[in-house]
């Protein structure tokens, strides 16, 4: 976990991969109540929406870039600020990498900024964000 005297812009988070399934897709909307069917019905999606395959929901990653800050600073800190824009579609059978590093730090604030983001396997960012978290400890 990160100390706050320690930390140096710049420095990089872990990174995540994501391949979302069909079930995993179907069960977070289930959870999310959001029955649009470009989520889980592949003949709506591709024949009437006109999509390639199953659209993995903007807010699934936006949840993975709140996850990427929360596991970062772990007991040491809280999410207090998460912003992030969907700017392209991924779909079922992607694999997706969720990135990060340390942006700014208010060491007398006891704030990080991070600077977060979503990409394809083609290296297209789809969901970039920035994440500010309060250091407590």
């Amino acid at each position: 976990m990160p100390d706050l005297q320690n930390v140096q812009v710049g420095e990089s988070l872990s990174e995540r991969t994501f391949e979302p399934s069909s079930v995993s897709l179907f069960l977070y909307n289930a959870a999310i109540w959001n029955p649009h069917r470009i989520h889980f019905d592949e003949i709506y999606t591709t024949q009437v929406e006109k999509h390639p395959a199953i659209v993995v929901d903007g807010p699934l990653q936006g949840d993975w870039l709140s996850q990427m800050a929360t596991e970062w600073i772990g007991d040491n800190g809280e999410l207090v600020e998460l912003e992030y824009s969907n700017r392209r579609a991924a779909y079922l059978g992607q694999r997706l990498r969720a990135s990060g590093e340390i942006s700014a730090v208010e060491r007398d604030a006891g704030l990080g900024t991070l600077t977060l983001q979503i990409t394809s396997e083609g290296g297209y960012v789809l969901s970039p964000g920035t994440a500010v978290v309060r250091f407590t400890s």
